[in-house]
């Protein structure tokens, strides 16, 4: 739940940075960062809020130096504070180190504990600094080496983007979790998380970087090596139901058509032929809600419009600036809702107040019936890979039936899509994908115990 860039090779790259985050703000918006490097020295940019807090004109104007890596965040590990911005900077005697980090690692407690006996001294909460003392443990091993050696410590998720002095480096764990592309523009490289931040600043996609793949870049000369033992794909399945932006290919594919397939397989099995009209809840519902009205022959409305000056309520970190966003995030167009059987079209449902809100909302407006679909089954476990359902308890499907959802809620019917047809609307084969959410069965071996740190929220 953060989104990382970098770039190396254009005189640019500190505002194309810039403008590469402002594209990957979806992936989180309580803090942003850059670093620039002119190949002597590096200058950081950071602060908590939105890119366009952050960063002012006057900033964006002052940046020098053909490397950048930036980086917005969401945390799901470590405190909202100020100290754990990134990109994370290090100076030691060989140059710069500079690691910008999507994903959670699970191995944190016996790796943060191993180096404090070593006698580290951590400066913040977060897991990714834990990658940059591990890089300068190797670093007699060389710049290739040491990142080789540190990388091989992680056990979890993290696509990372480091720069190394001059060097610029992708990598994906190997399970790939997280997404990162490799980009071109005016022969200069990128790596993002997504490929509309390489669309917005005309950069041509490449390729992505493959899961267990670590890809160096050296003044236009890049070099790939996979170190490590492959494993089975574990690709994060929820980047496609609500994460990611929808004119962005994840896993080499189209978000937006996967959304719509999935609204399409959800009329499949939730038949309600005399409702009036399917509306989706702007915008994450939107996708999917074009491809249940398009299979079920409904009419599609904007029940709800949207006020795009608030941000997504899911990425905020306390419950109650979630609620208030809620409030003020949606209006209701009464004149469509009045008197009508509407069918919701929702992503998915994680703690379910914000739905019971929003259904409150249309009850009140006049709403005749109001009916729920989801286009994904019911996430009833965790995720300790990087998004933020990190407790059982928070979720409501853990504890609760369906009809007991619906009826918490304020529904008439709920629907969730099942397993199979969520797998079945993918763009890659099943077993490509992580849904341990789901199904309480996860890809990797888990520690006894998390620490408080592992599932703290700001």
């Amino acid at each position: 739940m953060c989104g990382i860039f970098g770039m190396t090779g254009h005189k640019d790259a500190g505002r194309l940075a810039y403008l590469g985050l402002y594209a990957l703000q979806h992936r989180g918006e309580e803090s942003a960062g850059i670093v620039t490097y002119n190949r002597k020295k590096a200058i950081y940019y950071k602060g908590m809020g939105l890119v366009s807090d952050v960063f002012d004109a006057k900033t964006v104007k002052s940046f020098r130096g053909d490397m950048a890596v930036g980086h917005v965040r969401y945390s799901t590990t470590g405190s909202s504070l100020a100290k754990n911005i990134q990109p994370f900077l290090v100076k030691h005697k060989r140059g710069y180190i500079v690691i910008a980090h999507n994903g959670n690692l699970i191995n944190t407690i016996a790796l943060h504990d191993e180096m404090e006996d070593r006698g580290s001294i951590f400066q913040t909460t977060m897991d990714s600094e834990i990658i940059a003392h591990l890089i300068v443990r190797y670093l007699n091993r060389g710049f290739k080496g040491s990142v080789i050696s540190a990388l091989s410590q992680l056990r979890g998720a993290y696509s990372v983007v480091i720069m190394l002095d001059g060097l610029l480096i992708g990598a994906r764990d190997p399970y790939g979790f997280r997404p990162l592309c490799l980009g071109k523009l005016d022969g200069a490289y990128v790596l993002a998380s997504e490929t509309c931040a390489l669309d917005l600043i005309h950069a041509k996609y490449i390729r992505d970087v493959e899961p267990g793949e670590i890809v160096f870049i050296d003044r236009g000369d890049i070099k790939s090596v996979k170190p490590y033992v492959k494993q089975k794909s574990a690709l994060c399945i929820f980047e496609y139901i609500y994460f990611s932006r929808p004119d962005s290919n994840i896993f080499c594919n189209n978000v937006y058509l996967t959304r719509k397939r999935l609204g399409r397989r959800l009329a499949h099995e939730y038949k309600l032929d005399d409702c009036d009209l399917v509306m989706p809840m702007p915008d994450s519902g939107s996708y999917a809600g074009i491809g249940f009205s398009q299979e079920s022959k409904l009419p599609f409305e904007f029940g709800m419009i949207r006020n795009h000056y608030v941000g997504r309520t899911f990425i905020q970190p306390s419950q109650f600036v979630r609620d208030f966003r809620v409030r003020v995030k949606l209006n209701p167009v009464k004149d469509v809702l009045r008197g009508k059987k509407v069918v919701i079209i929702e992503d998915s449902i994680v703690r379910g107040t914000t739905s019971r809100a929003r259904v409150k909302t249309l009850r009140e407006v006049g709403a005749k019936e109001v009916h729920m679909g989801v286009s994904c089954p019911p996430i009833v476990s965790p995720c300790y890979y990087g998004i933020d359902f990190p407790t059982k308890r928070e979720l409501i499907a853990s504890k609760r039936t369906v009809k007991q959802t619906g009826d918490f809620i304020g529904l008439d019917s709920l629907q969730y899509l099942s397993l199979d047809g969520m797998l079945k609307s993918m763009p890659l084969a099943a077993d490509k994908f992580c849904t341990a959410c789901f199904t309480c069965k996860y890809p990797t071996k888990l520690p006894k115990k998390f620490s408080k740190s592992i599932l703290e929220r700001g």
